[in-house]
């Protein structure tokens, strides 16, 4: 088979952590099909070595611009490609040279986004994009939920989509904070006490407004309990500024004093932060997946997460779920997790096991049975490696 990935939305946050760890993932498995990787070279070369079977495709004409459309058909042409996989949602309909399969991380465009448009924009977009959803081969749904979502949404037949879940970095993986990666947030980022984490988007479907007041809410019993009097709440993400609300929301409460926001952090530090955490804190109003709390996890840390969309298929019993629209259940649900040990050790050993349920190499295979089906190829296991991996092949 000749199968192209389109990677040009590889700097996004969700897309991106999928689109590097599936490439990565078919590299390890697949040295038999050829693969076109389609995009810049930089971002190519973000995956680092893939197998001769991998090619980079220039390709840096945005996907949503009418040349970047035009230049990938070319392409896909010219590479007289059997199929196209598209690793997000996208709603322009577009007309190529081989069938495609398509990778839905969530319908949030078409939930709490949507509220900000008129209502023909939103009209003419769920239109389109259901117009999009109908042409593709097949969809891979990151979840179950998703997949429900995008049947009841858009009436897709069940049997067209496919759920194959995520899976957490690997950088995620590589074991406990040291003494050095804690001087680290000591010295670097000033954290010198218990906290609480948050990492994640800055968005309102995140719910941090009530991440905070929940936060308020808990500082005010533990003082009247004399515990934990330095407690802290570290909230990573991006985009603060265009979300004022929230630090409105932490002077109303009060917490001004206990409340960081961070920023953005690379990964490399992101897992410190997951591994000193006290309880790691999720409440989100809407998930297609939701990595963070099995990154969190990964680390033996406590997480409190929502009871409502993709969350509870995702941690299974290795969390603790709440309402997220209860700033009262949200704060009790804290107050519990810190105080209470041997809940800690059962939701830290729980963590471990469920992080090992999701796979980039399970999930790779899923889809490569699925390339198959869809091309008609020959159905075989292709070889797996055991060699290191060959320097990647020059641009196309």
């Amino acid at each position: 088979m000749k199968i192209a990935i389109d990677i040009r939305r590889m700097n996004e946050f969700g897309v991106g952590t999928y689109t590097r760890n599936i490439v990565r993932a078919l590299g390890r498995l697949d040295r038999t099909n050829i693969f076109f990787l389609l995009g810049s070279k930089d971002k190519v070369a973000e995956m680092g070595a893939l197998p001769a079977n991998f090619q980079a495709v220039s390709l840096t004409e945005q996907d949503t611009s009418l040349k970047g459309y035009r230049d990938c058909r070319t392409v896909l042409k010219r590479l007289q490609c059997d199929l196209v996989h598209i690793p997000h949602l996208f709603w322009l309909p577009r007309t190529l040279p081989c069938p495609y399969v398509m990778t839905v991380h969530d319908v949030l465009d078409h939930m709490y986004r949507a509220q900000n448009h008129s209502g023909l924009r939103r009209s003419l977009h769920f239109h389109l994009t259901r117009r999009v959803l109908k042409g593709a081969q097949r969809i891979f749904a990151v979840s179950r939920f998703t997949k429900t979502e995008i049947e009841k949404l858009f009436g897709i037949s069940s049997d067209r989509i496919e759920v194959i879940y995520n899976a957490i970095d690997e950088r995620f993986l590589r074991g406990h904070s040291t003494t050095i990666d804690r001087q680290l947030l000591a010295e670097r980022y000033l954290v010198t006490h218990p906290f609480l984490l948050y990492a994640g988007r800055i968005s309102p479907h995140k719910n941090i407004v009530r991440i905070i007041e929940a936060f308020s809410a808990l500082k005010a019993e533990l003082d009247k309990e004399g515990k934990f009097p330095d407690l802290k709440l570290i909230i990573i993400g991006d985009e603060l500024s265009k979300n004022p609300d929230l630090r409105r929301t932490v002077i109303r409460a009060g917490v001004q004093n206990d409340v960081r926001f961070l920023g953005f952090v690379p990964i490399e530090v992101l897992r410190i932060f997951y591994d000193a955490a006290k309880v790691f804190i999720f409440p989100s109003l809407y998930e297609g997946f939701g990595l963070p709390p099995l990154e969190a996890m990964a680390h033996g840390t406590p997480v409190v997460t929502s009871n409502t969309s993709s969350l509870p298929e995702v941690v299974g019993n290795a969390a603790v779920l709440v309402n997220p629209e209860n700033v009262f259940d949200i704060m009790r649900a804290l107050h519990r997790v810190l105080l209470d040990q041997s809940l800690r050790e059962k939701l830290k050993l729980r963590g471990y096991e469920q992080v090992t349920k999701f796979s980039w190499d399970a999930a790779a295979r899923q889809i490569l049975a699925v390339y198959e089906r869809t091309t008609g190829a020959e159905r075989a296991s292709p070889p797996r490696a055991e060699a290191e991996p060959v320097p990647r092949a020059a641009n196309s």
